[in-house]
């Protein structure tokens, strides 16, 4: 039984071929190391758990982050709303980024017989050494459990 493996293998695939992604990390959100010298945008992925049902099946609940640099203004701006800094060019990228990927993945896991729950997107912001802005995509993957068979 490899699915957790087969799923982050999978989805580093896909953050490695976006064009927009530069660093794919994985782990708790918690633990993102803001300090070290990542290159941005950065994609996080966390597996927050897994079931066994009954329809020999294994769901996993997914989170993927993706995340950029807010660069801040350092010239006196008239226009704090737009001007400021780049929080809205980086919600707009990591979102159309996150969009690729789940259209991607949508794609495969129908074409693999997999199912996913519909992507909800909640913004989050990360501030330590940097500012980090993004969004957080949250679903459910079920793939089918055919690690053994009791058939006759």
């Amino acid at each position: 039984m490899n699915h957790y493996s087969e799923l982050l293998t999978y989805i580093k695939l896909l953050g490695d071929n976006d064009p927009f992604v530069n660093t794919i990390t994985q782990g708790d959100f918690d633990k993102i190391d803001l300090d070290k010298g990542q290159l941005h945008p950065l994609l996080h992925v966390q597996i927050n758990g897994s079931t066994f049902s009954t329809d020999q099946t294994i769901v996993f609940n997914v989170q993927i982050g993706c995340f950029d640099i807010r660069d801040t203004n350092k010239e006196i701006v008239e226009d704090r709303f737009w001007k400021q800094d780049n929080e809205v060019d980086n919600m707009n990228e990591t979102l159309a980024t996150l969009n690729r990927l789940w259209l991607n993945m949508y794609r495969d896991f129908t074409d693999n017989n997999i199912t996913a729950s519909a992507g909800n997107l909640e913004p989050s912001t990360f501030t330590k050494a940097k500012i980090l802005d993004g969004w957080i995509m949250t679903f459910d993957v079920e793939m089918p459990n055919t690690t053994i068979s009791l058939c006759s």
